[in-house]
């Protein structure tokens, strides 16, 4: 086959902070996130779904948590070595689609520079790359305002 499609998803609840890190954008907010890396939940979710296209098993098998080297880590980094394995193997970014999933901060202002980041780290056009917001109509736990989730696909064609 010339396609392969991958699908990831993160969640991380708030915690002490002032900004969330999202696609690589530092986003003002009230609260940070509990993570061992910078918990970028936009660049995590991504990179599981390129690594589900690849089927080399997700995020947490290439930077296990364990792992203290990864502390407060920069999600970018995650996402460059995917892509590099996208292209080892003869595949590229055919698109990729995120949506964040919260109540708050409202991510709307954010959307342009958070498409640019992504579409610069993957070697890719921004028209290639959407990033969106939804929230759960105060259902469940990014209802109640305790975290942020996000759900990426991403679609690898033949380099």
């Amino acid at each position: 086959m010339d396609i392969r499609i991958g699908h990831g998803f993160d969640v991380h609840a708030f915690g002490p902070g002032d900004h969330v890190m999202l696609g690589g954008v530092r986003v003002p907010h009230e609260q940070g996130v509990l993570a061992h890396s910078d918990g970028d939940v936009v660049l995590h979710a991504l990179c599981d779904a390129m690594l589900g296209a690849l089927a080399l098993g997700d995020i947490g098998r290439h930077f296990p948590p364990s792992d203290p080297q990864w502390k407060g880590a920069d999600s970018l980094r995650f996402l460059r070595h995917c892509n590099a394995l996208v292209r080892e193997r003869g595949w590229r970014v055919g698109n990729a689609d995120v949506t964040v999933v919260c109540e708050r901060p409202k991510l709307g202002p954010h959307v342009p520079a958070i498409r640019t980041m992504l579409a610069t780290a993957l070697g890719s056009h921004e028209d290639a790359v959407s990033v969106k917001a939804t929230t759960t109509e105060a259902l469940g736990f990014t209802g109640r305002g305790e975290g942020i989730a996000a759900q990426a696909v991403c679609l690898l064609v033949r380099a």
